[in-house]
């Protein structure tokens, strides 16, 4: 099964296995990774499931649509590769991307 690992703002590293097609956000969920709150549980309006994803997944992931990235307009520390985790399915070419969360949500 495909992994995914959760670095939490303090450097705490959760690995978790990954069901095909559910996301990022539901995934931390799921396994209770702390620093994802999914409040709006994954409908692209809420933000306080953002994260920054390692550079080097950013061509394996779907394009960033306009509503997420005006959602992203409102996060505290925003940088070039933050997104939101309820916008990224898990799939088996993801199988080891690594999520970094902020040091706090929306």
């Amino acid at each position: 099964m495909p992994l995914v690992t959760y670095i939490e703002f303090d450097g705490t590293p959760h690995r978790v296995e990954a069901a095909p097609d559910r996301t990022l956000m539901q995934l931390a969920i799921d396994h209770g990774v702390p620093g994802i709150l999914g409040d709006c549980g994954g409908s692209c309006s809420c933000a306080t499931c953002h994260g920054y994803i390692d550079a080097e997944w950013g061509p394996k992931l779907p394009a960033i649509s306009e509503t997420e990235a005006f959602m992203l307009e409102g996060v505290p520390e925003p940088r070039p590769t933050s997104r939101l985790c309820c916008q990224i399915r898990m799939t088996a070419a993801l199988d080891g991307i690594v999520v970094h969360l902020p040091a706090e949500q929306v």
